[in-house]
């Protein structure tokens, strides 16, 4: 059933479609637009025109002017992404923007990466962290076109050994599907987050604990985010496109609390 879902954004329209009038119009949230038609898609303005990630469909829409050339938006596909999915999903704060410094832990071979490149875009920076050597080959290849993305191949447990690789940063994004995933977060955020700076984190339940339900699992998560600082602002299901998955959205230690003494 999982596996149904996965090929659906990929044969759509295709490229035949390509002479339909495309309309753009901005999502909501900044750095990420919605290309209005039959079905409506998410998609973020391409930032190295002409290359396709991992086979996802390009759209053409009109420059401003009658010469101005092309401009090019690739489809992100929620089934095949946390972060589309949280945005499908209707999520309120999204601390990612254009601009925005994010280390993203958990990075694979960089399909979600990819569009979070186009979302901060020339003046952000990804910094990509993913242990596997495969995915991480694949990333450090897409970041060769892309060079708003910082490929580190390490493992997110020990951020001491990339600490001389990344800045401080405006945004985590965690996707490691590991038990301690929470304590990961808190060691990366400790080290490299900025006061007030947002996370978002998804949480596959039956990683964290497969004999527990879900709601029980995303409870303690929350419960242990809390303990380190991480203020949850949102909870979303990622239902219908990732299963028994969630995603938590939030502040790392807010400076409100000082005016209020």
């Amino acid at each position: 059933k999982g596996k149904g879902g996965k090929g659906k954004g990929k044969g759509k329209g295709g490229k035949g479609k390509a002479g339909a009038k495309v309309v753009i119009e901005p999502h909501r949230h900044e750095g990420v637009f919605i290309a209005k038609g039959k079905d409506d898609a998410l998609v973020t303005l391409n930032l190295s025109p002409g290359d396709s990630v991992y086979g996802e469909k390009r759209l053409q829409a009109d420059g401003e002017g009658p010469d101005d050339p092309k401009i090019e938006y690739r489809v992100w596909n929620p089934f095949r992404s946390k972060l589309g999915a949280t945005i499908v999903g209707g999520i309120g704060f999204m601390p990612i923007k254009p601009g925005s410094k994010v280390l993203y832990l958990g990075a694979a071979s960089g399909t979600t990466v990819s569009h979070v490149s186009d979302m901060v875009g020339k003046d952000g920076a990804v910094y990509a962290v993913e242990f596997s050597s495969r995915p991480g080959r694949e990333l450090t290849n897409m970041a060769k076109k892309r060079p708003n993305i910082i490929p580190i191949v390490e493992d997110a447990r020990q951020p001491l050994r990339y600490r001389m690789l990344i800045g401080m940063v405006d945004v985590i994004f965690a996707d490691v599907a590991q038990p301690d995933q929470a304590r990961i977060v808190a060691l990366n955020a400790h080290m490299f987050l900025r006061n007030g700076g947002g996370f978002i984190i998804s949480i596959k339940a039956n990683c964290v604990d497969s004999t527990a339900a879900p709601e029980a699992v995303f409870a303690s998560e929350i419960d242990k985010l809390k303990k380190e600082k991480c203020k949850p602002k949102e909870q979303l299901t990622l239902e219908p496109y990732h299963r028994d998955h969630a995603v938590v959205v939030g502040v790392y230690r807010p400076e409100k609390k000082a005016k209020k003494e």
